[in-house]
């Protein structure tokens, strides 16, 4: 009975371990994806629902990862030189009064709906990325002022709308309108994705925690990995020129619009591999 008993304890905190592990794990890579490009929620938040999270509690404790990966990621981009500030600033206040009202939209309204309608805009970037042409890319003038500074002030409003909704995919929006609107290279505009993002997340986690929607213990481990991921390629990715961020950026946005729209694709797929095995 004893042995028993002290078996199943075992087993029950290995499996608990393994979970941690995995935790981890997807947060490294999550990290990874999220300096480069965006779409690391799509990796976090499924693996917090198979943990037993409720979609709404996962979505909440999904953000904890993001600030501490966040805070790390600023750092090492200023470590490598990179200043954002203060227009950084200036693109978080808009960003951070839209998260609020997201936020609190985010807590009540299922969002799968919207993440259809975001994988329509996910490939519509992906089709003007392709086809925009290259040739001003080492001579672009940073615009950050008149119109265009006004511009991006009004798209970062509902940037952080949605951020504070659901997130997963919000750098993909970022990246875009800071290339576009004001011609910030790639790596800048991750900079800045980084510092506007960790400003307005910190009030959407307020509002989550405030409404017990989310899991502190599942949040800070996860955020190891996230951190640690989000450290290293912040200071790895300066080193690559647009040309391979956008790659990668181009890569993730086809991934996630798959994902979007059909969310049992990639499982469907590695199953046919390996029955191929």
């Amino acid at each position: 009975m004893i042995s028993t008993f002290f078996v199943i304890h075992l087993t029950t905190k290995f499996d608990k371990m393994l979970d941690y592990f995995l935790l981890i794990l997807v947060g490294f890579i999550a990290g990874i994806i999220n300096i480069l490009a965006g779409g690391g929620s799509l990796l976090t938040l499924p693996m917090l629902i198979f943990l037993g999270l409720p979609p709404h509690i996962a979505n909440g404790t999904n953000r904890v990862a993001i600030i501490i990966q966040n805070i790390f990621a600023v750092k090492g981009f200023q470590s490598k030189g990179i200043k954002t500030y203060p227009f950084s600033l200036y693109l978080a206040i808009p960003a951070t009064i839209g998260a609020i009202i997201g936020a609190i939209v985010g807590i009540k309204i299922e969002g799968e709906l919207f993440n259809k309608i975001l994988g329509i805009v996910m490939l519509v970037i992906v089709i003007y990325m392709v086809l925009k042409s290259n040739k001003i890319s080492k001579n672009n003038i940073e615009r950050i002022k008149g119109k265009y500074f006004w511009l991006s002030i009004i798209a970062f409003f509902f940037i952080g709308l949605y951020g504070g909704f659901i997130q997963a995919g919000v750098g993909f929006i970022i990246l875009f309108t800071l290339s576009n609107i004001n011609q910030f290279s790639l790596v800048k505009s991750n900079a800045i994705k980084v510092t506007v993002a960790l400003i307005y997340t910190l009030v959407a986690v307020a509002i989550f925690a405030y409404n017990d929607s989310v899991n502190w213990k599942y949040g800070l481990i996860l955020s190891l990995g996230n951190a640690s991921g989000g450290w290293v390629t912040s200071r790895w990715s300066v080193n690559k020129d647009d040309k391979f961020v956008k790659k990668v950026l181009i890569i993730m946005v086809l991934a996630m619009a798959i994902k979007l729209w059909f969310p049992n694709f990639y499982s469907i797929l590695a199953a046919q591999i390996i029955d191929l095995f």
